[in-house]
C-alpha cells in the first residue's frame, strides 16, 4: 500500500498555504495527500501548555499513520525530523521545504540572527498580525513576485482560524532554541529537500553544512526562489518534488 504524503505548514501559517499546490501532489502522489494544522494553529485547536517541540510533536504523531512521508516547510520541517527520531514507525521519509535542522544563528552555523527572533516574539505581545505580516514579508524577499506571493499567502491564510498565541510565541521559542542537528545526522529514514537561493530565514550556506552531516542527504536549490518556492517558483517546485516522491 502506498504511504499518505502529510503536509506540515511553518510559523504563523496554517494548512491554507498548501491550496497553491495540493492538486499537484495529489496527482504525483499515488497516495492520500494530507494537509495537518500544527497544534495551536488553524483548525487544531489543542495546543499544550507550555509550548514545546516534544509535546506539540507527540500530538501531532498521533494523527499519522504508519510509513508516511512528511513535507515540511520551515518550522514543519523541525517538526518532521524530530517526529522520525522520536515515532519512525510513522515516517518513511522526510521532505524539507527551505528548512534546516537549526534555524538559530550561531558561530559556526548560518541562520536566522537571535536578535530577529527576539524582536518577533516582543512584537508579537502587541502588534500580532503586523508581526505576521512582517514575517510574510521576510519569506517573499528576493521573489521577483514578491507583492503577489504576500497576497496570495494571505488570502490563504485567512480561510482558517487566527493561530493562538501560545503558538506563536512558543513556535518562535523552538526556532531560537531547538537544535535537530544531531538528529538530522542520525536519521533512520531518508531526508530530500528544496531550498530557495534566495532565502533569508535558510540561508544558502547552511546547504552545506547539512550535506556535511547527513551523507545521504539530497536536495534541489532552485535559484530565483526564497522561503516560500512551492509559491513563488511552482513548476519548478513540482518538478523537484517528483523525483523525491
Amino acid at each position: 500500500m502506498q504511504n499518505e504524503l502529510v503536509l506540515l505548514h511553518g510559523w504563523g501559517m496554517n494548512q491554507g498555504v498548501w491550496q497553491v499546490i495540493l492538486p499537484e501532489l495529489e496527482f504525483l502522489h499515488s497516495g492520500t495527500v494530507r494537509c495537518l494544522d500544527l497544534p495551536g494553529y488553524g483548525n487544531n485547536h489543542q495546543c499544550p501548555l507550555p509550548y514545546n517541540l516534544h509535546d506539540a510533536a507527540k500530538q501531532l504523531s498521533e494523527q499519522l499513520q504508519a510509513n508516511s512521508t512528511l513535507m515540511g516547510w520551515s518550522l514543519g520541517g523541525l517538526f518532521a525530523l524530530y517526529i522520525a527520531k522520536h515515532w519512525p514507525e510513522k515516517v518513511a521519509k522526510v521532505l524539507l521545504i527551505a528548512s534546516t535542522p537549526f534555524f538559530a544563528e550561531s558561530d559556526d552555523w548560518p541562520g536566522i540572527k537571535t536578535n530577529v527572533l527576539a524582536a518577533f516574539k516582543e512584537q508579537l505581545v502587541t502588534h500580532r498580525e503586523k508581526t505576521i505580516e512582517r514575517f510574510l514579508a521576510i519569506q517573499a524577499m528576493g521573489s521577483d513576485s514578491a507583492r503577489d506571493d504576500i497576497k496570495q499567502l494571505k488570502k490563504l491564510l485567512n480561510e482558517y482560524p487566527a493561530p493562538q498565541g501560545s503558538a506563536l510565541s512558543g513556535g518562535l521559542d523552538i526556532l531560537q532554541r531547538d537544535d535537530l542537528r544531531e538528529a538530522f545526522a542520525n536519521c533512520p529514514v531518508p531526508i530530500r529537500a528544496v531550498f530557495g537561493r534566495l532565502d533569508a530565514l535558510v540561508p544558502y550556506r547552511a546547504v552545506a553544512k547539512m550535506q556535511a552531516l547527513n551523507s545521504d542527504f539530497e536536495y534541489e536549490v532552485i535559484d530565483k526562489a526564497s522561503h516560500a518556492p512551492f509559491i513563488s517558483h511552482k513548476r519548478e517546485f513540482l518538478s523537484a518534488i517528483k523525483s523525491m516522491l
